[in-house]
């Protein structure tokens, strides 16, 4: 009877270790509010892409993961891609922003 007590106690907390593990965050994956944030994060830049005049919104692609803004597409001048990062970066949420707009 003791074995099998054992036994039990053994698998419920195998089973138990291995939910916790489950729960831990993980680098590659945002959670269900993160991603949230994200998309919001993704709105907010791209209405002040639109707000500015020397930005072409339509031209630059943002993602966001964890809060980190991923630019990328095409610009006419060096200007209007540094512009662009200036305004990503002074959305509320982004902690920053990785500059792969290229030139023309």
């Amino acid at each position: 009877m003791k074995i099998a007590q054992r036994l039990v106690t053994a698998a419920f907390t195998a089973v138990v270790a291995v939910t916790a593990v489950g729960c831990a965050s993980s680098p590659d994956r945002a959670s269900a509010g993160e991603y949230v944030d994200d998309t919001v994060i993704t709105g907010k830049v791209k209405a002040a892409f639109a707000a500015d005049p020397t930005v072409k919104a339509t031209e630059i692609n943002v993602e966001t993961f964890k809060g980190d803004v991923q630019l990328s597409g095409f610009v006419a001048q060096p200007g209007d891609a540094q512009r662009a990062v200036e305004i990503a970066r002074g959305v509320k949420g982004v902690s920053s922003v990785k500059n792969d707009i290229r030139v023309k």
